[in-house]
């Protein structure tokens, strides 16, 4: 029996991919309006942007133990190995309480049946490697393989992303009322990356087209050869400008690979509306591992 893939809703990953690629995917919670809805289930995506258009602050909660508890144990009875890869523990508590339940299930079964890895990623970075582990999954790969092809993409994922959404970061607060008011009369778009599974700005650009052309600028800097990637492309119910980006990115390197999706309700609750992210190896992966 092949091993079962699953993640969580934070890894934005499509659902027709999540179908054919056989990976279960556990929604974190959003909370709008003091009620909790299952992020992809029972809310989309639309309906939160749409709240953050209205001047709502929605916000985001991590996985329950319980709902972890009914899915490994669901495997766990079938003696079916499964790999839960993580939205990054720096950003949500998800990540901490998959390894508790997983570890109490394993105890219970006497065998390690449910294996957790932090990708230290988030959004389509965490959903490129779940794909790729699944498909290897698909292919009857061992799970030492898998693990190992899910911690290089992990380690050598780059996200690279501009948000638009200024006074959403400022109610969020992460940003002063000030620094939002200026940066926005200003066109000021940030550029963030992760570190560590932290999500850091480190340049700030006046306008979106120079935003978009740093981005570009940054993946010759950092990746490693783009063209025989598939590209992440995530956007904040900006399906135009991340289409614009990926033009750019094809002409640029001549790639033809890419997964570009709207982000998805738990981290919608944190960025706001608009701005893209692009999503990357930097490093050349050895052996067998896929692109």
């Amino acid at each position: 029996m092949s091993v079962k893939i699953i993640t969580d809703s934070a890894s934005d990953i499509p659902e027709h991919i999540a179908i054919k690629h056989d990976i279960e995917v556990i929604p974190l919670i959003v909370n709008l309006d003091n009620k909790e809805y299952l992020d992809g289930e029972t809310i989309q995506p639309k309906e939160v942007y749409q709240a953050i258009r209205s001047g709502k602050m929605p916000s985001s909660t991590q996985i329950p133990p319980k709902a972890f508890e009914k899915v490994f144990e669901n495997y766990a009875k079938k003696d079916r190995e499964c790999i839960y890869i993580a939205f990054s523990s720096k950003l949500s508590g998800t990540c901490q309480t998959g390894k508790m339940v997983a570890e109490k299930i394993n105890e219970k079964y006497k065998k390690k049946l449910i294996y957790v890895h932090d990708t230290f990623c988030g959004a389509i970075g965490q959903g490129l490697i779940v794909k790729e582990a699944a498909k290897l999954a698909q292919n009857d790969i061992a799970i030492n393989k898998i693990l190992d092809v899910i911690s290089f993409k992990s380690k050598h994922m780059e996200h690279i992303f501009t948000i638009d959404d200024l006074n959403h970061l400022h109610k969020g607060g992460r940003l002063s009322q000030g620094e939002a008011f200026l940066g926005s009369i200003l066109k000021i778009k940030p550029i963030l990356h992760v570190q560590k599974g932290e999500m850091i700005p480190f340049e700030k650009v006046r306008g979106k087209t120079k935003a978009l052309k740093r981005i570009v600028e940054i993946m010759e800097e950092r990746g490693s050869q783009i063209k025989d990637q598939t590209i992440g492309i995530s956007h904040a119910d900006d399906l135009k400008t991340a289409l614009r980006l990926k033009e750019m990115i094809k002409e640029k390197f001549g790639c033809e690979k890419f997964l570009v999706n709207i982000v998805g309700g738990v981290l919608s609750c944190h960025i706001g509306l608009g701005g893209v992210a692009v999503f990357f190896l930097n490093e050349k992966p050895s052996g067998n591992i896929g692109v």
